[in-house]
């Protein structure tokens, strides 16, 4: 494996710009959540971009992932398209489930997303599964799974990594440790710091990885994805990284300490990677304020689409509840 800098320069120039549409999206999706656009609740994942676009850089096409509610960054990032993705969440027809999934269960099998679940901890036994049916069959493909840090301490966290670990599954557990579990602290849940340390009770491999440095993350995924391609099994990875915004909907987060927020939006993800690009020569300040500018239009338009689209019929509806 190449290492980063020797990444072409378009492939990070898109990570970058991968990354501003997640951020811009999620901005977008609380601005129509406020607007009473979006029924029930959201989740958002300002300030983790940098975990979902570096892991997903290092999947291959055929292979597939599972995510939180907490996953609209890994969504877009696997190819969901920005329209689709507002469609589902707003309940329209045009979405991605049809409008009947909403924002905790964006699918797509198109691009091997298959599934984020409300069940916390849901998605790592179906990363299992998934893994095993590739093993099974022979085939060189990798399932990924990400969850939070408060999925660590259920039972099927347990479960899975421990009947990966016995199975040799080639899956890859990716951590989003934010540092708080809906409104609760880590530590006032868990008696330990770095959760990668579990991977020691499964005999596999456990890292701790800035989650806010894409290169790093890119790194880390792509060992453990060719690993796990080889026959090598499972890796535990734990990303440090923040969430800017509070649990869900108008959540405050005023349970945060007092400049816990502005000192992980110094090491903003977006920000560590424009200016490395721009300290190499291969992405100016101005190209990417560009970016943004030209990602902001396409992202408000995609949300107008998605917006005049139709809310699914009582008769599309039934096709998901009963069979003939």
């Amino acid at each position: 494996m190449a290492s980063v800098d020797q990444r072409p320069t378009s492939e990070r120039r898109e990570w970058y710009r991968s990354m501003v549409r997640i951020r811009l999206f999620e901005e977008k999706v609380q601005e129509l959540f406020m607007g009473g656009h979006i029924e029930g609740t959201t989740h958002l994942c300002q300030g983790q971009e940098a975990v979902s676009v570096g892991s997903i850089a290092a999947m291959r096409g055929e292979d597939v992932l599972t995510n939180t509610y907490r996953g609209h960054g890994q969504a877009l990032a696997r190819g969901m398209p920005p329209e689709r993705a507002f469609a589902e969440l707003m309940g329209r027809a045009t979405g991605v489930a049809g409008g009947v999934g909403g924002s905790m269960h964006l699918v797509d099998f198109s691009v091997g997303n298959i599934g984020s679940n409300a069940i916390v901890g849901a998605g790592l036994p179906i990363a299992v599964g998934a893994a095993m049916s590739f093993k099974l069959r022979g085939q060189p493909r990798v399932a990924l799974t990400f969850f939070g840090d408060a999925a660590t301490n259920i039972g099927t966290f347990h479960e899975a990594m421990n009947m990966a670990a016995v199975w040799q599954a080639p899956v890859v557990f990716i951590i989003e440790n934010n540092l708080y579990g809906e409104f609760s602290a880590v530590r006032e849940t868990t008696p330990i710091d770095d959760l990668a340390g579990r991977a020691d009770a499964y005999a596999m491999p456990g890292r701790i990885v800035d989650g806010q440095d894409i290169d790093l993350v890119y790194e880390a995924v792509s060992e453990a994805v060719g690993r796990a391609r080889e026959g090598g099994g499972p890796t535990l990875l734990e990303m440090k990284t923040y969430r800017y915004r509070g649990h869900s909907r108008a959540d405050p987060a005023r349970y945060r300490p007092e400049g816990e927020l502005d000192r992980w939006k110094a090491r903003d993800p977006i920000e560590i990677l424009g200016a490395r690009l721009a300290a190499e020569g291969r992405f100016s300040v101005e190209e990417q304020a560009r970016l943004r500018a030209d990602m902001q239009v396409e992202i408000d338009a995609a949300a107008e689409r998605a917006l005049q689209a139709p809310v699914p019929t009582l008769e599309e509806i039934k096709g998901y509840v009963y069979a003939d």
